[in-house]
């Protein structure tokens, strides 16, 4: 969820759509790093391969993640696999993190709540997308809501170009197939809950960020991922009934809670101690590429030439927006 163009990690929230990592739009973040007290990132070419490799691996984890569930939707359903995969996160972060539950008031529960609900809003949405329409495509539409919330934060003319931009390739991918109307050959349901979980997406980022001002270091992403594994649990169940107690299904959504949370989670935070925040936000543009990848590989799902100008396009508005951010901020 996967995810995560335009964004900057705050130092108290982490990784998901599918994203689960916390995050605020680049335009809306002070920190340049991590945390005040990480090191500074490493100097030389060389030693700058490493966090890179390590963005790029937490990309991969994300988008193969996404494959994986794909592939098990057919035993539990979009929304069954949206239940194990955050009832699983939510289990490994509770025990990681052990939050207290106790010294809060009403105000801080009610922003861990929200962002709870759009933890599962954005997971589920983005699921029943994946379900419908191939992965690159959707993974690129649910980008349009950061893209559309860092134009709203920044208010700079230039982020009204980028998304212009991001737009044209919108409008490529809507031929996708050669339909010729509406979306093409991709189902229009699921290009609408792509849609939506970007939207849903932007809404995870507002109060990621608010989590992690009210709460210590992950706490809060522990304490919304549970609330997210409630609200997804009925829905769960109601599609995939008993099948969710199959040993082998259970197993299936551990990997994908580990390949979609837990293991980039781990190596963002990592790379995020060597290189400025600004730099990850830019490479983390490129996972609509690995997402059509994984796509590809793993699930035999062609993209036409079209589709990949269409994808190349929303990178390259999604990564001048970040870039023109930077500039905005450096003195």
């Amino acid at each position: 969820m996967y995810a995560r163009p335009l964004l900057v990690p705050t130092p108290a929230a982490a990784t998901g759509p599918d994203a689960t990592s916390g995050a605020v739009p680049a335009s809306a973040s002070a920190p340049a790093s991590a945390s005040p007290s990480a090191p500074p990132p490493a100097q030389g070419r060389g030693r700058g391969l490493g966090p890179v490799a390590l963005v790029i691996s937490a990309g991969i984890s994300v988008q193969f993640g996404a494959a994986l569930a794909v592939m098990i939707m057919p035993r539990a359903g979009a929304a069954g696999v949206v239940t194990l995969r955050l009832a699983a996160a939510a289990l490994v972060l509770l025990l990681l993190c052990r939050p207290t539950v106790r010294g809060y008031s009403r105000s801080d529960w009610g922003t861990v709540l929200a962002f709870g609900v759009a933890l599962a809003g954005m997971n589920g949405l983005f699921y029943q997308a994946i379900d419908r329409i191939p992965l690159g495509p959707a993974v690129t539409l649910e980008v349009l809501g950061p893209l559309a919330l860092s134009v709203i934060v920044s208010r700079r003319l230039v982020n009204v170009l980028w998304a212009g931009l991001a737009l044209g390739g919108v409008v490529l991918l809507s031929g996708h197939g050669g339909g010729g109307l509406g979306f093409g050959s991709l189902d229009p349901l699921g290009a609408a809950y792509a849609l939506g979980a970007g939207a849903m997406w932007a809404a995870y980022i507002v109060f990621s960020a608010r989590t992690g001002r009210r709460f210590p270091q992950a706490d809060g992403l522990a304490l919304a991922m549970a609330v997210a594994a409630v609200l997804s649990l009925p829905l769960g169940i109601v599609e995939a009934g008993s099948d969710l107690l199959v040993p082998s299904t259970l197993a299936l959504g551990l990997g994908v809670a580990v390949l979609s949370s837990v293991l980039p989670y781990t190596l963002e935070m990592l790379a995020l101690r060597r290189m400025p925040a600004p730099t990850f936000a830019i490479l983390m543009s490129l996972e609509p590429a690995i997402a059509a990848t994984a796509g590809f590989l793993v699930l035999n799902q062609a993209m036409s030439a079209l589709d990949a100008l269409a994808i190349a396009l929303v990178i390259a508005a999604s990564m001048g927006a970040v870039r023109s951010q930077i500039r905005k901020q450096a003195p």
